[in-house]
């Protein structure tokens, strides 16, 4: 028999209590691989979230290892479909997903939805933000407020999938300003790595996505953060929310994770038992406070109402945008 160095001081110390006690089997991960979904290009929030979840469950010692399959395109109706028609019944695996799928579903009339999958559950929140490229034209939030107000068409603003989160933050930035939106100047991306890209190529007058995405760009100077979404500003982050500014819209992007369609209430239960896990660690609590997420962990039925009250909501916002 051959034990690891820390499986070995784990027997150690539990040997005054029990010699029997096969105390290396409690090391032992939930799952010796786990396969992870991303139905995004590799780049963006759903991919960061499930590297995050990678990073601290093998931290907490919960997984051996993870595989990873990004699809990308249509705010995740493209590698939707190919989770459960592939994943159908495999209680090893899970997708990440989020609001941004609420609203794709809808604007791509898609046969298969959240509906179409297991949840598991709600992890984070995250305020989007407005953003502009350092060397373009628009340099202050006013100068942006006041393009907008004299023609949206013409201020392009670049950012997730047509119909997602941060499509409707526009829609709604636009119409607290006066505008029609179905005016807006959207140009969708499939994953956040291009959506960075045509901002800092000055394909776009601005872009709008969670802070984590743009982060690194901001920090570098590429990037000038004019407002965040959220009811407050993010903590550490000296940018005003719209509200602050004299816009009366507040919005965020949820992520959570999915299971596959056709599992069993035991597979279901292990899933939840491990992201539950997860979402206690330290590693994953570093992960919040490194990434700026807000912790909004829920699990199972719970989350299965929030999903459904999210739904009826964004169909009556996507009206407004002209897209359902």
């Amino acid at each position: 028999m051959s034990i690891s160095k820390r499986d070995f001081l784990a027997l150690g110390a539990a040997a005054g209590a029990s010699m029997a006690l096969p105390t290396w089997a409690q090391g032992k991960p939930l799952f010796d691989t786990l396969n992870m979904f991303v139905p995004a290009a590799p780049g963006g929030g759903w991919d960061g979230t499930a590297r995050a979840i990678e990073r601290a469950a093998k931290a907490a010692g919960l997984v051996g290892n993870m595989q990873f399959e990004n699809v990308g395109g249509a705010g995740g109706m493209v590698g939707l479909p190919r989770y459960v028609n592939q994943r159908k019944g495999q209680g090893n695996s899970l997708m990440v997903g989020g609001s941004v799928m609420v609203g794709a579903g809808i604007a791509n009339k898609s046969p298969i939805t959240m509906r179409n999958v297991t949840p598991i559950a709600r992890l984070t929140e995250e305020a989007g933000v407005i953003a502009i490229p350092t060397n373009g034209k628009i340099k202050t939030w006013k100068d942006l407020e006041a393009a907008i107000k004299a023609n949206p068409k013409a201020v392009s603003v670049a950012g997730g999938s047509a119909g997602g989160t941060d499509h409707i933050l526009l829609g709604m930035i636009i119409k607290a300003l006066g505008r029609n939106p179905r005016e807006a100047a959207y140009v969708a991306f499939a994953g956040g790595g291009p959506a960075n890209a045509a901002i800092l190529g000055g394909q776009v007058t601005a872009g709008i996505s969670g802070y984590s995405e743009f982060e690194e760009q901001i920090k570098a100077g590429r990037m000038i953060a004019l407002a965040v979404s959220g009811n407050r500003r993010i903590p550490g982050v000296n940018v005003p929310t719209l509200t602050e500014l004299g816009v009366n819209v507040t919005a965020a992007n949820w992520r959570g994770v999915f299971a596959a369609p056709g599992i069993s209430q035991a597979q279901r239960d292990k899933l939840i038992d491990f992201i539950t896990k997860v979402n206690a660690s330290e590693a994953w609590k570093k992960e919040l406070e490194t990434r700026k997420w807000t912790d909004v962990f829920m699990t199972e039925r719970p989350f299965e109402r929030e999903i459904e009250a999210n739904i009826k909501a964004t169909e009556v916002i996507m009206k407004d945008l002209g897209l359902a």
